[in-house]
C-alpha cells in the first residue's frame, strides 16, 4: 500500500474559522456555567455529551474542507453553525430556569421610565387586524432577513461575508450568556404569571421561580390571522420562557443594518428599512419584549459590533503570525 505524501498531510492540517473559534469558547463558558448552577450530575452529564458532539461536528467539517478546498464544504461550515443557534437558544433556559425570574423588576422600570406598560396599550390602541397582521409579519421578517442577508453578502463579498457571520456569531453568543445568568421572559409570559388586574395597575409581584413548571403565554386575539397563525405556530414549536433583556431580536437585526451601512449598500437599506421598522415595533406589539428590551437591543447592538470588529482582528493577527 502506498503511504500518503507529507505534503498532503501538511495540507491536511485543520484550520478553524473565527466562528468556530468563538463556539469553542461558547461551549467552554456555558459548560462552566451548567457546572456551577447544576447540582444533578445527568443533566451536567447531557450538556456535556452534547457539546463533545458539536465539536466533533466541526471538527469533521473543518477536516473535509481542509481535504477538498472547495466552497460547498466551507458553506456547509457556516450552515452547521447556523443550525445550532436554534439550539443554543431554548437551552439558555435550561441553565438559568433554577434562578429567580427578574421581570418584576424590568416592568417595574417600565413603568418608572414611560409611566405604563407600552407593551400593554399597544394593542389596545391598535386592534384592527390589519394592523396585527403587519405587526406578526414584522415579527416573522427576523428569519428571512438573517437568512437572505448572509447569502447576499455570502455571494457579494465572500471575503467580507467571514467577518459578517462571525460578528453574528459573536453577538448571539453575548445575547445567549446574558440570558443564561440573567432570566427574564418578557411580557407575553410574566403579565399572565403577574395577574393582568395587577399589571393595569402598575403593580409587578416576584413570581420566583413560576417558569419552572409554567410556560402559559398571552392568550392570542381569537380573530386570528395568517402571519398571527405563524408567530403563535413558531412560539409553540421553540419559544422558552427566557431571553427577553436585551431583544437579540432587535440587537441582530440592528446588526445586520449596520453591516449594510459599513459596506455602503444604501439601496439594500432603503429597501430593507421599512421591514426593520416595523419588526421594532413588533417586539412590543406581540408582547415578547419591554420598550426597554428594544432601546437596549438597539445598544447592545452597535456595542456589539465594536466587540466583534476588535476580536476579529486579534484573532486574525495572531493567526497570521
Amino acid at each position: 500500500m502506498e503511504l500518503p505524501d507529507s505534503n498532503m498531510l501538511n495540507k491536511l492540517k485543520l484550520s478553524f474559522l473565527p466562528a468556530e473559534k468563538f463556539t469553542f469558547i461558547y461551549i467552554l463558558i456555558t459548560l462552566i456555567l451548567v457546572l456551577f448552577f447544576k447540582s444533578d450530575m445527568h443533566s451536567v452529564a447531557r450538556f456535556l455529551e452534547f457539546r463533545i458532539l458539536v465539536i466533533i461536528g466541526i471538527c469533521f467539517f473543518a477536516f473535509i474542507d481542509s481535504f477538498k478546498r472547495i466552497w460547498t464544504f466551507r458553506f456547509l461550515r457556516y450552515v452547521y453553525l447556523a443550525v445550532l443557534l436554534s439550539y443554543w437558544y431554548p437551552e439558555t433556559f435550561e441553565i438559568n430556569k433554577t434562578l429567580p425570574n427578574l421581570d418584576f423588576l424590568m416592568a417595574d422600570i417600565e413603568q418608572y421610565i414611560f409611566h405604563c406598560q407600552p407593551a400593554l396599550l399597544f394593542i389596545q390602541y391598535f386592534p384592527q387586524h390589519w394592523f396585527s397582521e403587519i405587526m406578526n409579519m414584522g415579527y416573522l421578517a427576523y428569519y428571512p432577513l438573517m437568512v437572505i442577508a448572509g447569502f447576499y453578502f455570502y455571494f457579494e463579498d465572500s471575503t467580507y461575508f467571514k467577518f459578517y457571520f462571525s460578528s453574528i456569531i459573536f453577538s448571539f453568543y453575548l445575547y445567549y450568556l446574558i440570558y443564561s445568568v440573567f432570566p427574564t421572559v418578557g411580557p407575553q409570559y410574566y403579565y399572565i404569571a403577574n395577574g393582568m388586574e395587577d399589571v393595569g395597575k402598575g403593580i409587578f409581584n416576584h413570581v420566583g421561580n413560576y417558569f419552572l413548571t409554567n410556560h402559559t403565554l398571552i392568550p392570542y386575539s381569537d380573530k386570528g390571522g395568517f402571519f398571527m397563525n405563524l408567530v403563535q405556530t413558531t412560539q409553540m414549536a421553540g419559544e422558552m420562557p427566557t431571553a427577553a433583556f436585551p431583544s437579540s431580536h432587535v440587537g441582530i437585526s440592528t446588526l445586520i443594518m449596520i453591516h449594510f451601512f459599513v459596506k455602503r449598500y444604501f439601496r439594500v437599506l432603503a429597501f430593507i428599512s421599512p421591514v426593520y421598522l416595523v419588526l421594532l415595533a413588533s417586539t412590543v406589539y406581540i408582547r415578547a419584549h419591554y420598550l426597554i428590551d428594544v432601546f437596549a437591543g438597539l445598544l447592545t447592538a452597535f456595542l456589539f459590533y465594536y466587540l466583534s470588529v476588535t476580536v476579529y482582528m486579534k484573532i486574525n493577527i495572531r493567526s497570521l503570525k
